[in-house]
């Protein structure tokens, strides 16, 4: 609750506007019939024009005001309603913006987008119900039940039974119905992951021959949405007919009952017409009531999964120790750390020791699951060490606030991930103010100024979401490009050269070494001659250090990198 508050608290005046709108319209609401009930007793029956006239009068000046109250209500309310929605996506945004990836497991891909969009369109539209019946729906009951009694206090005998009536059937319908909408939302998340991997492995559905069966699997997801929409609004639905039914038989009974009253002479049929109107009001602002309990389900259901998000302390956090000037950069240094995931058996890493400074190249080596890119992921703490330091010029990496810790590097994942938009808008990723002049430079060093040259538009042509309407070997050089442009003091190539042929990797890493003489360079690579040049060779075998040296002592010292040497390269070629 206090999540929904804060985000509403800029909006305080618009908020205090519309509910002078409604309370305004509500009272004007509740006088129309009485005024009605004067012309039609008063002027009408007695056949007095002038009371008609000066009565009808003020009839239309108050049903002008209602009017206009209306518009302000409808304004202000969904002004204030959109842009609640807007601030809370926003803080969802960020909030999820400082997650670590482990967070971001946790949570799942799917479900974040669902709480971001569609949960918090549950909320919107629960605002905006609110802000029209909170105010109005207090008004009209009370006001309408004084009003009724003002009118015929036997007659009104008829609200006794009706208002206990209506209350407990909107209570048990709402208590029946909130564990189906909270299984609702979660289905939306299981649609939206199914939904997400057809879309991104579209390839390897044709490919494997498998759209049936991804048919199938959406099916069987769609038909449980299917099932578990039809049961939620069925039980919300069932209110409205209960509603329905008592509101026209306490009119029925009303006429009847009201017939009789004005046959013995106890009233006047205008009283009887304003009975009957102050009645629908009242079952109106119960039926408004009904509507928002309707609605409260779904929104609580998302408030406690917005709240979840809003709520939740990232794993990785600044602990405001350092304000991260820590000088020219000098080294870095792995001392003693180990890694394992949460509720995993073992370690993925384990005492791992090792240190780089400017100028060096040190190469990660090691089979598929030995921990390489888990180990240059957390340097920019995408992951936290779970036991010894990281060190960067001699601080530890978790006394840094992470943006600044982020200034100093360079980092080129493994999938090479670009955005939509331009060659230049991807390069200014680096550096948000690079000049044409060196964002060249910075292709001429990856060695993507050929094809960008052959663009129609350069540096401004177009780029697809992911990079889709490039090639692997082209996202690859441009994702470097990107790392290139910032001159940060350590580079770190997660397998990036994967896509590249075998001229353009010794070219790009020929340019790399000319560039990044002031700087640490760590390459995780799959291929040997890749890592062959390298000041340092990290073998990894089962998270631990198998061996450190350059190429020709691991060749001598190292069985598992003479193995996997051996096992690209022949005899002669190592020779």
């Amino acid at each position: 609750m206090k999540n929904f508050l804060k985000f509403l608290n800029p909006y305080k005046w618009w908020i205090v506007l519309t509910i002078v709108f409604i309370a305004a319209q509500s009272f004007s609401d509740l006088y129309l019939p009485d005024l009605n009930a004067t012309i039609i007793d008063q002027g009408v029956m007695k056949g007095d024009i002038g009371k008609i006239l000066s009565y009808g009068a003020i009839m239309l000046v108050v049903a002008l005001i209602v009017g206009a109250c209306t518009v302000g209500t409808t304004y202000f309310s969904t002004k204030t309603s959109l842009a609640y929605g807007r601030d809370m996506r926003l803080a969802l945004f960020t909030k999820v913006q400082s997650f670590s990836q482990s967070d971001l497991d946790k949570f799942g891909t799917p479900s974040l987008i669902t709480r971001t969009t569609n949960d918090v369109n549950q909320l919107q539209m629960m605002m905006q119900m609110l802000l029209r019946t909170i105010i109005t729906t207090p008004i009209l009951l009370i006001g309408g039940i004084v009003m009724c009694l003002k009118q015929d206090v036997k007659l009104s005998v008829i609200l006794v039974f009706i208002i206990p009536i209506i209350t407990v059937a909107v209570l048990f319908i709402t208590r029946k119905s909130h564990p189906w909408f909270k299984r609702r939302q979660t289905q939306v998340d299981l649609l939206n992951q199914i939904m997400r991997e057809k879309l991104t492995g579209i390839r390897v559905i044709r490919a494997f021959v498998r759209t049936e069966y991804e048919a199938e699997r959406y099916d069987k997801a769609n038909m449980e949405m299917l099932r578990i929409g039809l049961r939620s609004e069925r039980l919300m639905m069932s209110l409205m007919p209960v509603v329905s039914l008592v509101m026209n038989m306490a009119t029925l009974a009303a006429y009847y009952m009201g017939a009789i009253r004005i046959d013995t002479g106890g009233m006047e049929i205008g009283s009887l017409t304003a009975f009957v109107t102050y009645l629908m009001q009242i079952l109106m602002s119960v039926m408004a009531s009904s509507m928002m309990m309707n609605m409260i389900p779904r929104a609580m259901t998302s408030v406690s999964r917005i709240n979840a998000i809003l709520d939740y302390e990232p794993s990785i956090r600044d602990n405001g120790t350092n304000d991260g000037d820590i000088g020219p950069f000098s080294s870095l240094e792995f001392r003693d750390v180990s890694f394992h995931y949460p509720e995993a058996d073992r370690p993925v890493l384990e005492h791992i020791s090792f240190v780089t400074g400017p100028g060096e190249t040190t190469a990660i080596i090691g089979s598929t699951g030995s921990g390489k890119s888990t180990l240059v992921n957390l340097i920019p703490r995408i992951y936290e060490a779970s036991e010894g330091q990281i060190l960067l010029n001699g601080v530890d990496i978790r006394d840094l606030p992470q943006a600044k810790l982020r200034e100093h590097l360079g980092v080129v994942p493994q999938k090479a991930l670009l955005f939509d938009g331009t060659v230049a808008s991807n390069l200014r990723y680096g550096k948000s103010d690079a000049t044409e002049e060196e964002m060249w430079h910075a292709l001429e060093v990856a060695q993507g100024k050929d094809f960008v040259s052959r663009m129609p538009d350069k540096l401004e042509s177009s780029i697809s979401q992911g990079g889709t309407n490039v090639s692997g070997g082209q996202r690859q050089r441009l994702a470097i490009a990107r790392a290139v442009i910032r001159h940060p003091d350590v580079y770190i190539f997660d397998d990036s050269f994967s896509a590249l042929d075998f001229k353009t990797d010794a070219l790009l890493r020929q340019a790399l070494a000319k560039e990044t003489q002031g700087a640490a360079v760590l390459i995780v690579a799959q291929r040997v001659t890749t890592v062959l040049g390298a000041d340092r060779i990290i073998v990894l075998d089962e998270g631990k250090i198998a061996g450190i040296g350059t190429h020709k002592q691991l060749m001598e010292t190292c069985q598992v990198y003479k193995e996997i040497v051996l096992s690209q390269l022949s005899a002669e070629e190592v020779a």
